[in-house]
């Protein structure tokens, strides 16, 4: 007993000392499982310990029970890199010189890898840092469907397509997890544009939401055992994301069995009652309840803090729910904080920066190569010309709560520079001026880019600089300012800013080796596709964004990546956009297309896209023989096996993404034309083949048939469609389901 004590006092958690079996309480008892450990914790706590479980006590940690020795829980936002430290109380920073984190690409970069191998790698290490940092929880990764280009949000998501998103989440979760740390997946639901975010009401149909919006979650909660959800600012069915009966009851307690902690977005909490009856866990915020910078005791007036407890006190609400709360939290507890074997984690390490820059390198997409422009060939290059405020722009810092203080950031600039100099002259212009601002939250990058010149001048000297180079380099697009790729509003339009549409033409005329990278979150407008032979998609690529981006350029890396969103040649293009069903008017926004997003709209209705979703070009070039399949039947509890022969064609290793899309040739209710249902990436070397095997089944013939309340699928014929992209497909095959 006095050794119980002393454990206690000191506050360890898991106990390290050496305490006989037999006088161990159950909850410090690491021999019992997770669940008796939680019940016996939860019979020794009082009402008072319980509520202070469920709300926050500064902004990013929640209250312990510290006279039983369990601990606080501490919150981190990513889910690119590890948040700076903030004071107690206020978003002001807490001033550490040690909280400099590894900023990793965004989830955007990461879905264009289509590698979930990498999407493991990413979680690991990602979590490897949050646990050096003492998190309990990293709020991430994010999974909302990618429903229009004008989302300030895009970059933290994973793309257009349910299935890709699914695939990436479950690897970016264990990995995480693997390190005692919790993933929490957000923002769960319906979360597809930052307009209105806290008051807009959803107006979605089951099937919209069983087939597009809800996959990568479930994915993620039974794939990926994830042990926390984070509620969404907007509304569903008339009720807050955050306390949302249907949501969080109904379909991911009862119908998925999740068993972990749901956590509220900050300030996502509206009323005491709701949050209590409709499935909240956890209550974080700013502005939430009672909480205003006049009252010093804020945290206490969260809804489910004093309000919950003046309403068990008064005999209006029973305890059940508040225990059922607390065992979540509880559990979690016991996953992380109090699981003595998790790992210890590491931060800023050599591996974190190698893990970084593999994902930045197979993320960038080749969406354009006439006449082979790239890679650059160097050793015929005497000078080349860099132009755009991109190549110099620190993006690491800025678009909302994922903005990162990175202990390092290459610049395209730099990284190119470090590649081609001495032996190739570089030479720099600036072009235009955009967001010259370098601070958010009080993270300055330590640029600074005033320049006070005029549009003219810029454009004068881009020009003159470009007009003799052997090649010139544009790298502009978007940056993470208010209304471009950022938390907070969504875009205004889907054009280029800053003049840049003007400045890539201008610099075409002038010069036919021009490449244009474009550096986003997002699709963007290209009206000069057809001046401009080669064109580049990058990312928000973080820490090893340059060293990446001279990679790929100069062909030390052959571009694999694949777009995870399609790309409209107009925003009228999408389908949101096309129908009226943005942003949403009274309130309300109604998602009009229903299941017929991104592909699905664009192939449905036949209209040609600027650049297809799952398309990426390489430096080779593969050649796909005919799709075979093991039987032209398939059963209902079976399988049958489609197999199809890749080959490199070109004279350079690379990898390729094979994507089967199955098509449900006819059905009692609309279908899309083709739907993504596998893929898989694979290297081949110059004149190497490969065979890949897809199993098909019936679960991935299903719709969801919303008068049945159920997902089905019909006898009837289908085909499968197997390609290089949605727009580039290689070779067919049909097939029966009896």
């Amino acid at each position: 007993m006095k050794q119980r004590i002393v454990c206690l006092l000191l506050g360890l958690s898991g106990c390290f000392l050496p305490i006989q079996a037999q006088n161990i309480p159950v909850y410090l008892d690491e021999s019992k499982t997770i669940e008796e450990r939680v019940e016996d914790a939860l019979s020794r706590m009082t009402i008072e310990e319980k509520i202070a479980l469920l709300h926050a006590q500064s902004k990013f940690s929640s209250a312990g029970v510290p006279r039983l020795g369990i601990p606080e829980v501490w919150m981190t936002d990513g889910p690119h890199g590890i948040r700076p430290e903030v004071l107690w109380d206020e978003w002001a920073q807490a001033g550490w010189t040690n909280d400099s984190c590894t900023a990793f690409p965004a989830l955007t970069a990461l879905a264009a890898t289509w590698n979930p191998e990498l999407a493991m790698n990413y979680g690991k290490a990602i979590g490897e840092e949050a646990r050096y940092r003492k998190k309990t929880v990293l709020l991430g990764p994010g999974v909302n469907i990618y429903r229009t280009p004008l989302n300030g949000r895009n970059f933290e998501y994973m793309g257009e397509d349910p299935y890709l998103a699914s695939r990436m989440v479950v690897p970016y979760v264990v990995g995480v997890q693997s390190n005692g740390v919790a993933a929490c997946v957000k923002h769960f639901a319906l979360n597809n544009q930052e307009t209105e975010r806290g008051t807009i009401d959803v107006v979605a149909d089951e099937r919209a939401l069983r087939e597009i919006y809800l996959p990568a979650f479930k994915a993620a909660v039974q794939e990926g055992q994830v042990w926390a959800i984070m509620g969404a600012y907007n509304k569903y069915l008339g009720e807050h994301c955050s306390h949302n009966a249907y949501l969080l009851k109904k379909i991911l307690r009862e119908e998925w069995g999740f068993n972990g902690v749901v956590i509220s977005d900050w300030g996502g909490v509206h009323d005491t009652r709701e949050a209590i009856f409709n499935g909240l866990d956890m209550e974080f915020g700013t502005w939430t309840g009672g909480d205003d910078w006049s009252n010093s005791d804020s945290y206490s007036q969260y809804f489910l803090a004093n309000p919950y407890l003046e309403l068990i006190k008064a005999g209006e609400v029973g305890t059940a729910e508040l225990d059922e709360k607390a065992r979540n939290v509880l559990r979690l507890i016991f996953r992380t904080e109090m699981n003595r074997n998790r790992p210890w984690g590491k931060f800023v390490s050599e591996d974190h920066s190698k893990t970084a820059w593999e994902i930045a390198t197979e993320s960038i997409v080749l969406l354009k190569n006439n006449g082979n422009l790239l890679p650059i060939d160097v050793s015929k290059a005497n000078k080349i010309a860099i132009i755009g405020e991109n190549a110099i722009k620190k993006m690491t810092v800025g678009g909302g709560s994922s903005s990162l203080k990175a202990q390092y950031e290459i610049l395209p600039l730099e990284g190119l520079r470090k590649y081609l100099e001495p032996q190739v002259e570089v030479v720099y212009a600036r072009g235009y001026v955009g967001d010259v601002s370098t601070e958010f939250d009080n993270v300055s990058t330590g640029q600074d880019l005033r320049d006070n010149r005029s549009p003219e001048e810029l454009l004068k000297e881009a020009l003159v600089v470009a007009k003799d180079a052997d090649y010139v380099i544009f790298i502009g697009g978007l940056n993470k300012s208010h209304e471009q790729d950022s938390e907070g509003a969504d875009r205004k339009s889907m054009d280029l800013p800053y003049g840049q549409d003007k400045l890539i033409s201008e610099l075409a005329k002038v010069n036919p080796n021009l490449i244009v990278v474009n550096i986003s979150g997002n699709a963007v407008t290209m009206p000069w596709v057809n001046e401009v032979p080669a064109i580049v998609q990058a990312w928000f690529l973080g820490s090893e964004a340059g060293h990446a981006i001279a990679s790929v350029l100069c062909g030390e890396v052959n571009p694999s990546g694949k777009l995870p969103f399609t790309f409209p040649v107009k925003l009228k293009d999408n389908a949101a956009h096309s129908l009226g069903a943005y942003p949403g008017n009274d309130g309300k926004v109604e998602y009009k297309e229903s299941i017929l997003v991104g592909y699905r709209w664009h192939d449905t209705k036949k209209i040609k896209p600027l650049f297809g979703f799952g398309h990426g070009l390489s430096y080779t070039t593969f050649e796909y023989g005919k799709a075979q399949l093991s039987s032209s039947t398939l059963s209902r509890h079976e399988q049958i096996i489609c197999s199809v022969e890749v080959t490199n064609t070109g004279n350079k290793p690379g990898y390729e993404t094979v994507q089967l899309y199955i098509s449900d040739l006819k059905s009692s209710l609309q279908r899309p034309l083709k739907e993504l249902k596998a893929f898989r990436k694979l290297m081949l070397n110059p004149g190497e083949t490969k065979t890949i095997e897809f199993a098909i089944d019936n679960e991935m013939l299903q719709f969801y048939d919303d008068t049945k309340s159920a997902w089905v699928s019909e006898d009837g014929s289908f085909e499968i469609l197997i390609g290089s992209s949605s727009t580039d497909i290689r070779t067919k095959a049909k097939f029966n389901l009896k």
